[in-house]
């Protein structure tokens, strides 16, 4: 049951396509997911290119969403869920509107990114998926709980080079004033676009609870504000059609901040049709350019209700970023200055790690140890590595200092020293890609054997002794070692799936 508030005030909105508006909401949802271009098999193939054709094990033939490089509908009846390729980090399941605000990001190779309110990591892992590990990602989000879950999708789907913050805006604009080249802002909102999908978003929905979102838009707007630099691109996006958090918010913005211009959406490029809007409204008198801004309405295109606005700050970005050149030469010193690292020889037990287990090119090596681990994953030779506790990451060289932040992860988890061995961690292995492993066991997505691990089991095995990357179909999915014929499980406890069988059967 909808509210009346929000049928009469849709009402007025649709006009005379309101009746269709309406009977969307008893109509099934669509299902998306996006294919995940970092992930490569053993014969170098990305899931991209391996799945273009969408014909992928285990689903009903996949179509893909015009909007999102990557992105497909799927059936309902596939259950990607519960298909072991979500658990080695192939695909995101997103819903296809939520995909449009990051591709009008347009993040590029080397940049510094952030996005501030990134839970439960859709558009991290979209963005991270489009830097290729190249630049600074930092993914905030304010709720503990939920960045937890943030840190969990970015470590499955392997972006190497996001660092995960559990911080207020405010906090992170005292650090990172002028900071960020690019920043997205997917604002908490009342969540009218999600009716459909979430039963608890419509019975919480309330007129006021309108009000108190747009005006907790405004001071994360003005945070964003701050640590945009000169030149810099700004998206601000909803999932909601109330007029005061999306046209609204970016109105009362521009009249705060006269140093943003909107840039219009090319919604036929996103494969839109010229109508947005079935009524033509402006909701903040003397503020040019909210035409210019985008509405997806779902009896219009193949997905849920959402708002997007690009904004684009006064001043000069330099042409390199722009055409997503080169690596970023930061000199900001944003929190205190870089990150310090540690030497090679404070890591002794992942240097005989790494000789026994990873097949590194010699001219990977030409630049230490940490330098060929980042070009192994991706992340290029300008890297570091820096130890928190007894746990060794890799983070950007250019990585500013986060000290007196909240870090739930600095970037790429590498392991844990532990009585003077070195403990490979579960993010090493999904973002290693097949061909550096010296050992590899692979695995069937049908196989009994898939379950058997995921579940945390071990099973026998015949082979060298060692650490092997587990894969499945030739793409990798956790660590197993092998000793005397029994292939122990290192797949971690808490992501262990006592329902996959499901799948099997």
């Amino acid at each position: 049951m909808l509210p009346e508030a929000f049928q009469q005030r849709m009402r007025l909105m649709m006009g005379e396509e309101y009746e269709d508006f309406l009977k969307t909401f008893g109509e099934e949802r669509y299902h998306a997911l996006r294919l995940n271009p970092l992930k490569k098999d053993q014969e170098g193939h990305t899931v991209l290119e391996k799945y273009r054709d969408g014909n992928m094990t285990g689903f009903a033939h996949l179509t893909e969403v015009p909007w999102a490089c990557g992105g497909y509908y799927y059936k309902g009846e596939d259950q990607p869920g519960k298909h072991p390729f979500h658990d080695a980090g192939l695909y995101y399941i997103q819903e296809p509107s939520a995909m449009v605000p990051v591709t009008l990001l347009e993040a590029c190779l080397g940049e510094r990114v952030l996005d501030l309110c990134a839970a439960p990591g859709g558009k991290s892992t979209q963005i991270g998926a489009a830097m290729q590990g190249k630049g600074i990602l930092i993914c905030n989000e304010i709720n503990a709980a939920r960045a937890k879950i943030l840190s969990e999708n970015v470590e499955r789907m392997g972006i190497c080079n996001a660092c995960v913050t559990n911080e207020t805006p405010e906090r992170l604009a005292e650090f990172f004033p002028g900071y960020f080249h690019r920043i997205l802002v997917d604002a908490p909102c009342s969540g009218e676009g999600m009716f459909r999908k979430n039963e608890a978003a419509c019975q919480e929905w309330s007129p006021e609870n309108v009000e108190l979102c747009a005006g907790r838009q405004d001071g994360i707007l003005d945070c964003a504000a701050r640590m945009l630099c000169p030149g810099g691109r700004l998206v601000y996006s909803t999932c909601t059609f109330a007029p005061e958090e999306n046209e609204g918010s970016i109105g009362r913005f521009l009249q705060r901040h006269g140093d943003f211009e909107i840039l219009p959406v090319d919604e036929e490029k996103l494969g839109f049709g010229a109508d947005r809007y079935p009524v033509r409204f402006n909701f903040i008198d003397n503020i040019s350019g909210l035409e210019h801004t985008l509405r997806i309405w779902p009896h219009r295109v193949k997905g849920e209700g959402h708002f997007a606005a690009v904004l684009r700050k006064t001043g000069s970005l330099r042409e390199d970023l722009i055409k997503g050149g080169g690596q970023v030469q930061i000199r900001h010193s944003a929190a205190g200055g870089a990150v310090k690292g540690i030497a090679e020889k404070e890591a002794e037990g992942l240097e005989e790690f790494c000789r026994e287990n990873i097949r590194l090119p010699a001219d990977f090596r030409s630049g230490g140890l940490f330098s060929g681990i980042g070009q192994a994953v991706g992340m290029g030779e300008a890297v570091k590595g820096i130890r928190f506790g007894g746990h060794i990451y890799l983070v950007p060289g250019e990585m500013p200092s986060l000290k007196g932040l909240k870090v739930l992860r600095p970037c790429l988890h590498l392991g844990e020293i532990r009585k003077n061995r070195f403990e490979p961690s579960h993010a090493l292995a999904l973002v290693l890609p097949p061909e550096y492993g010296a050992h590899i066991w692979n695995l069937k997505a049908e196989d009994a054997l898939t379950a058997a691990y995921l579940k945390g089991q071990t099973f026998p095995a015949q082979g060298e002794k060692g650490w092997y990357l587990v894969c499945i179909e030739g793409f990798t999915m956790g660590w197993g070692k092998l000793a005397g014929g029994i292939m122990k499980n290192h797949y971690p406890r808490g992501l262990r799936r006592r329902d996959f069988m499901n799948f099997i059967s």
